[in-house]
């Protein structure tokens, strides 16, 4: 029933929403049309503001499936801006999650490599270009990131995030 369940889901997405989604394909999807941001709170914290940034962390992606650096650590409240650099020859992308988050999408991934979607806590981006996602951490916690194209989340291509609770 599970298997259903997400099947169902996928579907849903890729036909339903097309609007929200972009597909993981190798197209650019630096010219996507610009979306109104999606603010739905998750485990991980809120698409945050632009203004309310007071640090940007630099991520490189590379074709040796690693992100550098592969941990972040934030305070919680902080809105950051993950500035997202492919220094690889194919697309890649980072998404912010929990891990059984990740797993659940990396698993549909494999399944579905064309599945169709756009998060504010995804950004996907092609070879030599660089992308971004402004996230605020509004609860603590260790949270994961990684890149979900099919085969590189399984090749190791994952990064870990502190959200070190504030001080009351």
């Amino acid at each position: 029933m599970r298997h259903f369940t997400l099947l169902v889901s996928a579907v849903f997405l890729a036909t339903a929403l097309p609007t929200y989604v972009y597909a993981h394909g190798n197209e650019d999807h630096d010219n996507k049309k610009v979306q109104p941001v999606k603010k739905e709170q998750k485990d991980w914290g809120i698409a945050g503001d632009a203004k309310a940034v007071k640090r940007t962390v630099t991520l490189s992606m590379t074709d040796n499936m690693r992100f550098t650096p592969d941990f972040v650590e934030v305070k919680q409240g902080e809105t950051v801006k993950f500035v997202v650099k492919n220094s690889g020859n194919v697309l890649h992308e980072l998404v912010i999650g929990t891990k059984k988050e990740l797993d659940e999408h990396a698993a549909l991934m494999m399944k579905f490599p064309n599945m169709e979607h756009d998060e504010p806590y995804m950004a996907h981006v092609s070879a030599g270009k660089t992308g971004e996602i402004i996230w605020h951490f509004n609860r603590a916690g260790d949270f994961d990131f990684a890149c979900l194209i099919a085969g590189h989340y399984q090749a190791g291509m994952v990064g870990k995030i502190k959200v070190v609770a504030a001080k009351n």
